[in-house]
C-alpha cells in the first residue's frame, strides 16, 4: 500500500510539496513515480524516480517546475510543484513498482508498468 499526503489548494504561481511512502516493498531499489488525472482526461505521468540513488525523469510539461526527490525513510519520495497553474489541477496518484531488467540497468524509470498505487490526493491550482 502507498500513502500520499500533501494536497490542497493554492493560486497560480505558488507550491505545492507531496508525500508518499511506499512501505511494504522489501527491496533496495524500486521505481516510484508521481501521476496525474485532471476531470475528462487521461491519466499522466508527471515524475519518476529510482530509488537508492538513481535518476529522476520528468515529461516536458513538468520539466523545470516539478521535482521528485527521495526522503529519509525507505523508499518515501516527495513531489516538488512550483509554478503552478490552474492547468496543472487534477488529482495526483503515487505510484510503485518492483524494476525490471531496463529500470535495473539504467537506473531509471519510465512511466509503466506500476503496479501498486495510493489513494490519490486532489491538487487545485486557481487562477
Amino acid at each position: 500500500q502507498l500513502e500520499e499526503s500533501g494536497g490542497g489548494s493554492v493560486q497560480a504561481g505558488g507550491s505545492l510539496t507531496l508525500s508518499c511512502t511506499a512501505s511494504t516493498y522489501t527491496r533496495s531499489n524500486i521505481c516510484m513515480g508521481w501521476f496525474r488525472q485532471a476531470p475528462g482526461k487521461e491519466r499522466d505521468g508527471v515524475a519518476t524516480i529510482y530509488t537508492g540513488g538513481g535518476s529522476s525523469h520528468y515529461p516536458d510539461s513538468v520539466k523545470g517546475r516539478f521535482t521528485i526527490s527521495e526522503g529519509t525513510a525507505k523508499h518515501s519520495a516527495f513531489l516538488r510543484m512550483n509554478s503552478l497553474n490552474p492547468e496543472d489541477t487534477a488529482v495526483y496518484y503515487c505510484a510503485a513498482h518492483s524494476p525490471g531488467i531496463w529500470d535495473v540497468s539504467t537506473k531509471t524509470c519510465g512511466f509503466k508498468g506500476y503496479t501498486d498505487w495510493g489513494q490519490g490526493t486532489q491538487v487545485t491550482v486557481s487562477s
